[in-house]
């Protein structure tokens, strides 16, 4: 992959590598431009006299009450100096979400992390173990920053699969998704599991740039897999806290079940990430049946991964 590409997709220059947060400004400014028309914010449509998807820079500069030349340098990923009004008033020129907004002030105006915290992230509680065996009707997991999994419970591993088999490393919804095809299978719809995991990354992306974990799991997707490749060339942030996943057990069938995602009080980096299907219908039948077949080898994958993970 050509240095250009990378930098475009956001992937590391060089393995164990951060990510370019210039690039990473510069691309997410230039695809959240290229999706808005002119008749989109009432700006007159010149048809074929346009020669660029979406806005013009001008034209985006003009909503924002900036002038083009500053602009013109925040999209080349120099925001070091942009105020915080200046990136409201971009946000809003751009009609950004709540979370595309946050990624764009993490990108433009980065916090200083320890490099500690950054490159391994934070060891869960032991409490949280114990809270999880204790929701025993209930599949749950935390996972943290990177879209690692860290602690689930028994039902969790019945109804994903005994992740206490796999290295740590392997525990991780993005490779699991992405490089294992029994989890293709398990989703109904796969596409939008992939997307909500990469725009989770994104996200995690602007808060650690120089994190060598996350972009070496960047890296490793992009060559391995061209899905991941595509979506992650979007440059798409959002946070989803909760909703329905469909899902295709090799047990028990289809099932349809809810699922709500809470982030942990004093630790922001891990989030508790429940399901649970509607009273009294087959998916709740299929998850008492799943309970009722749990094994020694489905408890052995509530476990604590290493600190380091």
């Amino acid at each position: 992959m050509d240095p250009q590409t990378r930098a475009a997709r956001g992937v590391p220059a060089e393995p164990g590598g951060g990510l370019d947060r210039r690039a990473e400004l510069s691309e997410f400014l230039r695809t959240r431009r290229a999706r808005l028309k002119p008749e989109d914010v009432g700006l007159p449509d010149y048809g074929r006299h346009r020669r660029v998807p979406g806005l013009r820079r001008e034209e985006l500069a003009q909503l924002a009450g900036v002038s083009v030349a500053y602009y013109t340098r925040l999209e080349q990923g120099n925001g070091r100096n942009v105020s915080a009004e200046v990136l409201d008033s971009i946000a809003r020129a751009l009609r950004l979400s709540d979370a595309e907004h946050a990624h764009l002030t993490h990108l433009a105006k980065p916090k200083q992390h320890k490099k500690k915290t950054a490159a391994r992230g934070r060891p869960t509680r032991p409490a949280l173990q114990q809270m999880l065996d204790l929701m025993d009707g209930m599949p749950a997991y935390v996972v943290g920053r990177r879209s690692e999994i860290l602690v689930w419970n028994r039902m969790a591993a019945a109804l994903f699969g005994d992740w206490g088999d796999l290295p740590p490393a392997e525990r991780n919804w993005a490779r699991l998704a992405f490089l294992r095809p029994d989890y293709r299978e398990l989703f109904v719809d796969w596409e939008q599991k992939a997307i909500d995991i990469v725009c989770t990354l994104r996200m995690d992306a602007g808060c650690y740039p120089d994190d060598p974990r996350l972009s070496a799991l960047v890296g490793e997707l992009s060559v391995k897999s061209a899905d991941f490749r595509r979506l992650w060339a979007t440059h798409d942030v959002k946070e989803k806290s909760h909703g329905v996943k469909e899902l295709r057990h090799p047990l028990v069938g289809e099932l349809s079940l809810r699922f709500e995602g809470f982030q942990l009080l004093g630790d922001p980096e891990h989030s508790l990430v429940t399901y649970f299907a509607e009273p009294g219908s087959p998916s709740a039948e299929a998850l008492r049946l799943l309970a009722s077949w749990g094994t020694d080898a489905t408890r052995a994958g509530s476990r604590t991964t290493p600190s380091s993970a």
